[in-house]
């Protein structure tokens, strides 16, 4: 036990001997270290005053080569600036000197003008004194005052420019009516031969064929049932005659006589024949008749090449292919109008859709013409306001038949191409050698009266131009004779429209210079 206390008391000591020594040891280390640490510092900060001083005294040399520099920049800048002072100096000093020796240039020239200004004032009273010697021996010599003499030479320059002037007002009016007259005559031939339409003739009947003739007595019906159905339901007359398979529907209602015709044909290939089935037949040819004439409307304003038409305008210019003049189907009659409009109108540089616009719809009004009141003007004009038509194409419908005064080109265009769609050989209800005929009794008549020298059927018998002798009639008796010739043709002549007598008398005076 006693050893082991021993060993543990000298382990003890042992440690606590060894922890002093170490202190010790550990301690004059620390010392040695902080020694070197200040002498490390001192030099540290010996070396850093030094690097100071030399950026110090860098600094300071730079700090004067650089005003040293800017010194004689600025010493340079300054003997520029003064160089161009003294260059502008000089530059005005020469703009003066100029302007001196220009003001005495024109100080010289004022004088000289003025001296010239002295001579001819003057020149000017020396003048004046002259024109007034003269005058003075003017009026002795012709005994006027000046305001006499003033009115005298006035009044004489206006008769010699008065006279002057209507002699060159008439000669650029001949020459403007010649070139109008001739102008006319082109674009109204340029405008009928490019134009070629068909010959009509007047239908009043038409002709249904049948099967065989058992068929007639099946459409009379029993006591006539069947027959009078049809013609109640349609309006028409039914002619049944000896005429071998045929039957003739009659009328002068286009529209109801193509209504009685489709439903007869309908009712033959059907073949029962009685009073019901009569009244469906009638009914669905009246929707296929409006339903054509939808679609011949339609046609006629796309074969003119007219956009934006009212519906209703169509449908009454489908009407028109079931209406005729004179024998004229009066649809193709207005699109015949159209087109000699529009080639007209592109000949004088007037607006072509216009004009075929108008030629189209002139003769709307005979559509409806015989259901109301009115003439076929006054109820085209009519529908087209209610639809809101150009205030130039009502006008031209308005005047196509000189019911009011034509007033624009238009109109104009409108009713010439009118007269000469109706008035052309073979248009109307008469063939050529009637035609020719009725030209020649109009001649006849017109050269029967005394006095009468020439006389022309002309606008295709629509005119008849009558030149008298002058010194056989005189201005009072032409009014006489034409209305007597007028009214011989009224009571002699048969004809469509209205023709135009028109009595020229025409004076000349002939001499001959030797």
């Amino acid at each position: 036990m006693l050893y082991i206390a021993a060993l543990i008391l000298g382990l003890a000591l042992g440690a606590v001997l060894g922890s002093f020594f170490g202190i010790r040891y550990r301690d004059s280390k620390v010392g040695e270290t902080i020694g070197e640490a200040e002498e490390r510092a001192r030099a540290i900060e010996n070396d850093a005053h030094k690097r100071a001083e030399e950026r110090a005294r860098q600094a300071l040399l730079d700090a004067n080569e650089k005003i040293l520099k800017d010194r004689s920049e600025y010493e340079r800048e300054v003997k520029e600036r003064r160089a161009d002072l003294q260059r502008q100096e000089n530059r005005l000093q020469q703009k003066e000197d100029n302007v001196d020796r220009k003001l005495e240039g024109i100080e010289k020239k004022e004088e000289a003008l003025a001296q010239k200004h002295a001579a001819i004032d003057q020149e000017t009273q020396e003048i004046q004194r002259m024109k007034a010697s003269q005058t003075e021996l003017l009026q002795q010599i012709s005994g006027l005052t000046p305001e006499e003499a003033k009115q005298y030479l006035i009044k004489q320059v206006e008769n010699d420019v008065t006279h002057e002037v209507a002699v060159k007002i008439k000669e650029i009016e001949s020459r403007m009516k010649e070139e109008c007259e001739n102008r006319a005559r082109e674009v109204v031939a340029q405008a009928i031969q490019r134009c070629a339409s068909d010959q009509v003739a007047e239908m009043t009947v038409s002709v249904v064929p049948l099967p065989n003739d058992e068929m007639k007595g099946r459409i009379i019906g029993r006591e006539g049932r069947n027959i009078r159905s049809i013609e109640t339901l349609t309006g028409v007359d039914l002619i049944i005659d000896d005429t071998p398979e045929t039957i003739t529907v009659s009328c002068f209602e286009p529209v109801r006589r193509e209504v009685a015709r489709l439903a007869l044909e309908k009712l033959i290939a059907d073949g029962r024949i009685h009073p019901t089935h009569i009244e469906e037949m009638v009914e669905k040819a009246r929707r296929e008749v409006d339903a054509r004439i939808k679609s011949e409307g339609e046609r006629a304003v796309f074969e003119c090449g007219i956009r934006q038409i009212h519906p209703e305008l169509v449908k009454m210019l489908g009407r028109l292919h079931y209406r005729t003049s004179y024998g004229q189907n009066i649809l193709q009659h207005s699109i015949e109008v159209s087109h000699i409009a529009g080639m007209m109108a592109a000949e004088l540089g007037v607006d072509v859709q216009i004009a075929k616009r108008a030629g189209l719809l002139h003769d709307l009004g005979k559509a409806v013409d015989h259901e109301m009141e009115g003439t076929h003007v006054q109820l085209g004009v009519e529908f087209a306001r209610k639809f809101r038509e150009r205030d130039d194409v009502i006008h031209a419908i308005e005047a196509h038949h000189n019911d009011v005064e034509p007033r624009t080109i238009l109109a104009c265009l409108v009713q010439a191409a009118d007269a000469i769609s109706a008035a052309r050989p073979g248009a109307r209800r008469e063939n050529l050698e009637n035609y020719i005929k009725r030209l020649e009794q109009l001649e006849t008549i017109t050269r029967s009266y005394p006095g009468v020298d020439k006389a022309y059927a002309i606008q295709a018998g629509r005119e008849v131009r009558v030149m008298v002798k002058p010194e056989q009639v005189s201005e009072d008796q032409m009014v006489i004779m034409a209305r007597n010739l007028a009214k011989q043709i009224e009571n002699e002549m048969e004809y469509p429209g209205q023709i135009k007598v028109h009595v020229l008398r025409e004076t000349k005076v002939v001499e001959y210079a030797k």
